[in-house]
């Protein structure tokens, strides 16, 4: 029986052993080419065993004479179904035959079965066919059977059956647009493993009441809350949990944004320093640690084979109309986060079509923090300053920046203008545009079709004829009642400031600061009191304990700083003695070495329990400012006494 040029062109991929699906009208012989393929496989595989699903019964039947007219006599086929009343155990037909038609709830049941006869494995069949199979989805039986599949290809279970999809509609997933559409049928498999990666977490978190909306801000939201709760409660395993997923949520949104490649770029870096720095491993991180080594060589070939974001191909095919242009443009592209920034960087400088393209790109980012990647390249003004210039001179023509470009620096007028990818209020989207203000200048919002950030981009269009409405009506009020209206907000914006300041007065005196005792975050071992922190500069605390000393280590490198500071330089990274975690850098403050910590690397044990705080500014007590001449006059002290 021979196939049609069409069928043989759907089927090609499959008999060189690759997982596909057969996309073909109603009527155009799916069946037969998956016979053929069938065919094919059972003769050059060897202990080849092939199951056909349906999710219909009267579909067994149907697919049994097709199967047959094609396997002729050489091979053994049967079928099984629920209507069949008393029949042998599964696992009993699969392994005397050498093709099952099946419906799926059987396979199922067999998959689960504890009984011998019963019972089958997925990976002792070496091809799957699924019928009809734009019906998994969701809570669906073949859904569960697929994803037992994912499940043991994760495990690098060996050898797995090689999966042939039929279908005449793969359907849009609920999608409404193209992009949404485009999703579903690619669902793009890096993405899919990191979301495995992260149920997997959650399982052994034990926390059923969580959502597992990854990849979304609220779900980072709430991994910060879980880990904030975890560390006051004294639950360290809760705690490094929530630390990991929050790591591979911030690796969904950065994939979203950019690259695979990008996304595990970050992951890598945070468990090559976990692995570095951590001199006590919980049970819960020793785990973490072995999850990630187990899956990053499949991270990394399904990061490099991976569908192209189409938001970067959008990007690519504005800066390759408008970078052609011989009119010396010049341009910016805005970006949410400084990791963005870099990734964005990275992918300009690396983009095959765009390197016949005269694109000269820089950062222009903030300074950033001692918590970002060692890769990440941080900005002083000085450094903004030198990349504005080129720019302004025409050696630099575009910049990829964060938001501290939108307003204040003084950036020449710009001809291209991007906001990628954004999820800011009205006044960011008016800051921005209003740097495409050279004649023939061309705003672009880069963002997925149905997405949170256009949503918010279209509230902003409206939002921005509602402000240009309330300055058309302020500029015509009446003066006098002008004056009033300006009198009573003024009035109220102090009442406002005062009770504030009030009430940050009241909760920095809530505790004594000897009362209040510093626990490491990680480990809970407790290292000293409030009451040995000093401010230096009205900004970096310091602890001046000199027995303090005795509960950390120094590493041998001084923390790169592109800066230079009038009073002080920076030291090396400062750590947990007893647990490797990361508290701050020291400071070399007129010749004295001060540890300088990190507000989140400490836990504060209080009168009325545990607490983490955001800022320095937040905890609940005061803290004095460091008074230089009488630390030296106590370090003679002291060391006379010695």
């Amino acid at each position: 029986m021979e196939l049609r040029p069409y069928q043989w062109e759907v089927i090609m991929p499959a008999l060189e052993g690759k997982n596909i699906i057969i996309w073909l009208p109603t009527g155009s012989g799916k069946t037969r080419a998956a016979a053929y393929l069938a065919k094919r496989h059972l003769e050059t595989v060897d202990g080849a065993k092939v199951v056909v699903l349906v999710n219909r019964v009267h579909l067994v039947t149907q697919h049994c004479e097709e199967f047959s007219s094609m396997l002729g006599r050489r091979w053994s086929i049967t079928t099984l179904s629920g209507d069949m009343g008393p029949r042998a155990g599964f696992g009993h037909v699969a392994r005397r035959h050498d093709l099952l038609i099946c419906t799926a709830e059987l396979l199922q049941k067999a998959l689960t079965s504890l009984e011998e006869e019963e019972h089958v494995e997925l990976n002792a069949f070496s091809l799957l066919v699924v019928d009809e199979c734009h019906h998994t989805h969701k809570g669906t039986v073949y859904n569960v059977i697929l994803s037992r599949y994912l499940e043991l290809k994760f495990q690098r279970t060996r050898p797995l059956p090689q999966v042939l999809g039929l279908t005449a509609s793969p359907g849009t997933g609920g999608a409404s647009t193209l992009d949404g559409a485009i999703d579903h049928v690619l669902q793009e498999p890096f993405g899919d493993m990191l979301k495995e990666l992260m149920d997997q977490i959650h399982d052994h978190l034990e926390r059923p009441e969580l959502r597992r909306d990854f990849g979304t801000q609220t779900y980072e939201q709430q991994v910060v809350e879980l880990s904030r709760d975890a560390a006051e409660a004294g639950l360290q395993e809760q705690r490094v949990y929530a630390l990991h997923l929050r790591r591979y949520n911030d690796a969904l949104l950065i994939h979203d944004t950019v690259r695979a490649v990008d996304a595990l770029a970050t992951l890598q870096d945070f468990y090559d320093r976990e692995r570095t720095t951590k001199t006590q491993v919980l049970h819960a991180e020793r785990w973490l640690l072995a999850l990630f080594e187990d899956h990053k060589n499949e991270l990394a070939h399904l990061a490099t084979r991976g569908p192209e974001n189409p938001k970067l191909a959008m990007l690519e095919e504005i800066l390759q109309k408008q970078f052609r242009s011989p009119d010396s443009p010049r341009g910016i592209i805005f970006t949410r986060t400084r990791q963005s920034a870099h990734s964005l960087l990275l992918w300009l400088q690396q983009q095959p079509g765009l390197q016949t393209v005269d694109i000269r790109p820089q950062l222009l980012i903030g300074a950033g923090n001692s918590s970002q990647s060692a890769q990440m390249i941080q900005m002083t003004q000085r450094d903004q300053q030198e990349v504005i210039q080129k720019f302004r001179t025409g050696t630099l023509n575009l910049l990829v920046a964060t938001s501290v470009a939108e307003e204040g620096l003084d950036i020449p007028q710009c001809n291209v203008v991007v906001r990628y990818g954004l999820l800011t209020n009205e006044i960011s989207m008016v800051q921005a545009r209003g740097r495409a203000r050279a004649s023939q200048s061309v705003y672009s919002f880069v963002a997925a079709q149905g997405s949170r950030e256009l949503k918010r981009e279209l509230t902003n269009e409206a939002l921005e004829t509602l402000m240009e409405r309330a300055v058309a009506a302020v500029q015509e009020m009446d003066q006098a009642k002008y004056q009033d209206r300006i009198q009573d907000l003024q009035r109220a914006a102090l009442v406002k400031r005062a009770a504030q300041a009030a009430r940050r007065e009241s909760h920095q005196h809530k505790f004594l600061a000897e009362h209040v005792r510093l626990l490491c975050v990680n480990c809970t071992v407790p290292v000293g009191y409030g009451s040995d922190l000093r401010r230096v500069e009205g900004t970096h605390h310091v602890n001046v304990n000199p027995n303090f000393s005795i509960y950390y280590t120094v590493s041998h490198e001084p923390v790169v700083i592109n800066r230079v500071f009038k009073d002080w330089r920076p030291g090396g990274v400062i750590s947990c003695r007893n647990c490797g975690e990361g508290w701050g850098l020291q400071m070399i403050y007129k010749s004295v070495k001060l540890p300088v910590l990190k507000v989140r690397s400490l836990l504060l044990e209080t009168p009325q329990g545990r607490v983490q705080s955001k800022k320095w500014s937040r905890v609940p007590f005061t803290v004095p400012d460091f008074d230089y001449v009488q630390h030296c006059a106590q370090s003679l002290a002291d060391f006379s006494l010695d």
